[in-house]
């Protein structure tokens, strides 16, 4: 089950708080695709369900599906709704509480409320915190309670407060019965489903939430400044909306038909990942003003400087890691090796030995890996010990057995053999606690071993980066297909869907799209990934439709690159999703994507930026070249030389195939030859 947009509110049962945006007031926080809009202050109830009420009304006119969430309890524990209304129906106690409580700007009539139903019960009621002195409610907490004190949710949940307290700092008490009375008059208003209590079969669904079951992400996340209500919601609305369907689908997995459950209560790592994705700001590729050109060095800086990782996290087991991207630093949980042991098949002896020959005692028994000697060496005694077998207690030097004559009790050996020879000292690789993988590494058969060595056996790691590719163009046709007059087949599709899965990414195929606005609109809305690539109209023509949309939301940068192939490389952001229009011509695609796109979606996929790998060679061909455009000549090694293709032509598509790499000629002028030193790019080093 999807939605299209997350709201989030910060909820407050006291009264008017004035027309300053304020702490402690109703704050509302909206998302989708990641991207939080401005989070909206409410001066009190009033004001607040009628913009819950517009938002609603809005979303229904836009045939969106809409998940907004509370932050207070959506039910008391088990019994209270029965003593109240003679049902277990939770949504009966709401239809309750909605006519004890109306709608008023006004905070103090919920105190009376909390008397009122403090007089169903024996003895003074389980509500409490005596909020105006007036004595409606008891001051202190009770010593027993005639109702359980706590939810099941609360009970899993550390720092919680309890419903029954109506005041205090924290306390949610009056936020839960002036929030479920609102809740009811816009349930009633709009036909929302209440989860966990009804089935989410309406456009519209109510949940409860806890922004501290995650608070180590909100303060993270929280902007200077920033009051804290608003950064909870903002954040809150970010992370849910990041969520995959199916994610999201466990999280609302619960059965609480009576006392109700909070949202992400079993699944805080899942949300705090989210909570922690990248942000990227619509106007990230923003160009300086006054710049047109932009010289190939400059535009790698930008995206270096302007990008950030937008995956989130998961945790695999070793298994599954290889090739992954580390989401923090590993650390050992143990030292390698655990414990002393042998470096050699041999004998062990307390000390080292003095020069001349010796005769030593052998004890009965052996040390092996994996079955150790479990006495002391007696002094002057030595013991029989295999590589990697423990030393056993006072062995601290181990003789190679080469160098030994031994019989059935005896010892014979050349000194001299210095202390502590062929025996590994605990933790001399590693020892516990020591980062062994950096956060951002790229995880490598090898790390995969010392992580299992060192006692892991799972890893968090990013999740891969979902790279959609689209082409465009109305003469486009898929590869293999019959061609009419003016028709070409695909050639870019193919090409950067395999590039991109050789880096690691997770490639995903969005087809052709033709050159029609609308479907284009669609193709983008629809693309669900995590960034877009695509190839064709991103230029400024009359059917470069991706430069055309992505002006309509305000973050195109058309990046005129002073480059050769390629030159213009459409940048913008849609729905919060970064969008990279490449040329339609095949080899300025493809060397766009190597040399602009590659180290981008490594930084977005939280790898970092990366360079390319680079070899001076001497050339194998004869150029001259003018200076103000950096140059990408396809290219490979004859004889540890730089041969470049026959044509440079960017229509030769022959040439990308023949080619091995690239050669890169400096923006300035240069008179090549063969023999002169040149910058060669292998295209194991930009793609495998």
């Amino acid at each position: 089950m999807s939605w299209d947009r997350i709201v989030m509110v910060d909820w407050s049962g006291g009264g008017d708080r004035g027309a300053k945006p304020t702490k402690d007031a109703i704050w509302i926080g909206s998302a989708r695709g990641g991207i939080a809009t401005e989070p909206e202050y409410c001066r009190n109830r009033v004001v607040a369900e009628d913009r819950l009420s517009a938002i609603i009304e809005g979303a229904a006119a836009a045939g969106e599906r809409l998940l907004i969430g509370f932050d207070f309890p959506f039910g008391y524990p088990a019994g209270f709704a029965r003593a109240v209304t003679g049902s277990d129906d939770p949504l009966a106690l709401w239809a309750n509480l909605a006519d004890r409580l109306p709608t008023t700007k006004d905070g103090r009539e919920r105190v009376q409320v909390a008397a009122d139903l403090n007089a169903l019960f024996p003895g003074d009621g389980p509500f409490w915190f005596d909020l105006f002195k007036d004595g409606q409610v008891p001051r202190t907490k009770p010593t027993s309670f005639p109702i359980t004190e706590w939810r099941q949710a609360e009970r899993q949940t550390k720092g919680t407060f309890s419903c029954w307290q109506i005041g205090g700092a924290g306390s949610v008490g009056s936020q839960a019965l002036t929030g479920i009375a609102s809740l009811e008059r816009l349930r009633e208003r709009h036909g929302a489903s209440i989860w966990p209590f009804e089935p989410l079969n309406a456009p519209v669904a109510f949940v409860e939430i806890w922004p501290s079951l995650i608070a180590d992400a909100v303060a993270a996340g929280q902007q200077e400044g920033e009051i804290k209500d608003a950064a909870q919601v903002r954040i809150l609305a970010e992370a849910f909306s990041r969520l995959s369907p199916d994610e999201l689908a466990k999280m609302l997995d619960v059965d609480a038909p009576e006392e109700g459950w909070i949202l992400g209560l079993g699944h805080e790592e899942t949300l705090r990942a989210a909570a922690r994705q990248g942000r990227l700001r619509n106007d990230c590729f923003a160009l300086p003003p006054g710049v047109d050109w932009t010289p190939v060095d400059d535009a790698l800086t930008m995206l270096r400087d302007r990008l950030s990782p937008v995956t989130g996290e998961e945790t695999l087991s070793l298994g599954q890691a290889a090739g992954r991207i580390a989401a923090a630093d590993v650390t050992a949980l143990r030292s390698h090796p655990p414990a002393a042991n042998s470096a050699v098949d041999g004998y062990g002896l307390a000390e080292g030995l003095a020069p001349g020959l010796h005769h030593i005692p052998l004890v009965e028994g052996r040390a092996a890996a994996g079955a150790p000697y479990e006495h002391a060496l007696p002094e002057g005694k030595a013991v029989r010990i295999l590589t990697g077998a423990t030393l056993p207690e006072g062995v601290t030097t181990v003789v190679l057995e080469e160098d030994c004559r031994v019989t059935e009790t005896l010892l014979s050996v050349e000194g001299p053999l210095k202390h502590g020879a062929n025996a590994r000292k605990a933790g001399e690789d590693v020892s516990v606690g020591h980062a062994i993988v950096k956060a951002g590494r790229q995880i490598t058969p090898a790390d995969l071993a010392l992580m299992a060595a060192t006692g892991r056996g799972d890893v968090t790691v990013r999740k891969k980066l979902r790279v959609g590719v689209l082409s465009t163009g109305d003469e486009l046709r898929e590869a293999g297909d019959p061609l009419a007059p003016g028709q070409i087949g695909d050639a870019n599709r193919p090409m950067l869907l395999a590039a991109i899965a050789a880096m690691g990414h997770e490639a995903v195929d969005l087809g052709i799209c033709r050159d029609d606005r609308e479907t284009l609109r669609a193709a983008f809305t629809g693309a669900k990934t995590d960034v877009l690539i695509t190839s064709g109209g991103a230029s400024a023509g009359e059917e470069d439709h991706v430069s055309a949309l992505l002006t309509e939301t305000g973050t195109m940068a058309l990046w005129r690159i002073a480059v050769k192939p390629g030159r213009p490389l459409a940048l913008g952001m849609w729905d919060g999703m970064p969008v990279f229009g490449l040329p339609g011509n095949p080899v300025a695609a493809l060397v766009c994507t190597l040399i602009f796109a590659r180290p981008a979606l490594g930084l977005l996929a939280g790898g970092g930026w990366t360079e390319p790998l680079a070899l001076t060679v001497p050339a194998a061909f004869s150029k001259r070249k003018k200076a103000g455009r950096r140059e990408y000549l396809r290219a490979r090694l004859v004889d540890s030389a730089a041969e470049v293709f026959a044509s440079e032509g960017s229509g030769r598509i022959s040439g990308l195939s023949w080619a091995e790499g690239l050669v890169e000629l400096p923006d300035d002028a240069l008179d090549v030859s063969p023999g002169t030193p040149v910058r060669y790019l292998p295209f194991a080093g930009l793609i495998g």
